[in-house]
């Protein structure tokens, strides 16, 4: 073998090493945060469109979606790179175990960023300033917990920002409900990580880490499942103003049992239990979607009443 071969091999070898190491650092393999953070946005494409969204508006928001949770777990894996290596379910993450340098993960998510805000600036001007905000949540959620036990609500919010942006880049403006399914997005965020948090709360002490579920302490269960509630009776409220029919109310039924699942898997606090509830969250997001979808497909005269609701009309 020649040596520009032997040097061609090199590179390509090296190459795919780097890609392999970026995509564990944007976590590609575990999905379950972009689910997280696209079921709230489909809520809102679902709704702002009347249950038939702007093509090219669901096309920048899923693929967005996609970019900005890759770019959230990349500059949350580098502002905990001096705590990761100390955490047993942690240490092996790229930056911790030493195969990506920080610069590296720094640069990563500055292109992510560039390329998300490359796909904002085909919307319209409420859209793109919005955008703005949203990416200061999302470069500032990652150091709350080091001066805050609530970074779960910025996690909320962050998670959650999609929703008003989509409803400027569908219709324009950001009604009231926009801004119900963003509570409704923030509480959801602030229940699923607490029983992540839960997951690592002896380490997170250790470390000196901060979360809702240690400022929570004995109360976590009741303060979750309290938290819950408000949840569904946000989203009934939603549901409420807009008029939405049996479908959706029927979602919210199912939600409500998954609701009472995770309380029963957190039981006991075991870290098993809890990952388990906090991966069952995917569900609560697919049945209210799957909710709104079947009530635009089959209800009859809802168009006139969301029409009524976002334009401010309730």
């Amino acid at each position: 073998m020649n040596i520009p071969t032997v040097i061609s091999d090199l590179s390509w070898e090296r190459i795919k090493d780097r890609s392999y190491q970026y995509a564990l650092l944007m976590r590609l393999h575990r999905p379950i945060g972009t689910y997280l953070l696209l079921w709230p946005t489909a809520w809102a494409l679902w709704i702002a469109g009347q249950g038939n969204p702007d093509t090219g508006v669901t096309l920048v928001f899923v693929l967005g979606v996609v970019l900005l949770r890759a770019a959230g777990c990349v500059i949350n894996d580098y502002a905990d790179r001096e705590f990761d290596p100390r955490v047993a379910r942690t240490k092996s993450r790229p930056i911790a175990a030493g195969k990506v340098a920080p610069r590296e993960a720094l640069i990563l998510f500055v292109v992510l960023c560039l390329i998300a805000f490359m796909l904002v600036l085909t919307t319209n001007g409420l859209t793109i300033a919005l955008s703005l905000v949203g990416a200061v949540l999302v470069a500032i959620y990652p150091f709350t917990k080091r001066h805050t036990y609530l970074p779960q609500v910025f996690l909320g919010l962050a998670f959650g920002w999609a929703i008003p942006m989509t409803f400027a880049a569908q219709t324009g403006e950001v009604p009231l409900v926009a801004w119900l399914l963003l509570i409704a997005t923030v509480l959801w965020a602030t229940a699923y990580d607490s029983m992540y948090a839960m997951v690592d709360i002896e380490d997170d002490l250790k470390i000196g880490v901060k979360s809702t579920a240690i400022l929570f302490g004995d109360a976590d269960r009741m303060i979750i499942g309290s938290i819950q509630v408000i949840l569904l009776l946000t989203l009934w409220i939603v549901g409420n103003k807009l008029e939405l029919g049996v479908f959706y109310f029927l979602g919210l039924l199912v939600a409500t049992g998954l609701g009472v699942y995770q309380q029963w898997l957190i039981r006991d606090r075991s870290p098993e239990g809890c990952f388990k509830a906090f991966l069952n969250n995917h569900w609560f997001g697919a049945v209210i979607f799957a909710g709104l979808v079947l009530h635009y497909w089959f209800a009859e005269g809802s168009a006139e009443s969301v029409v009524s609701a976002v334009s401010g009309g309730f």
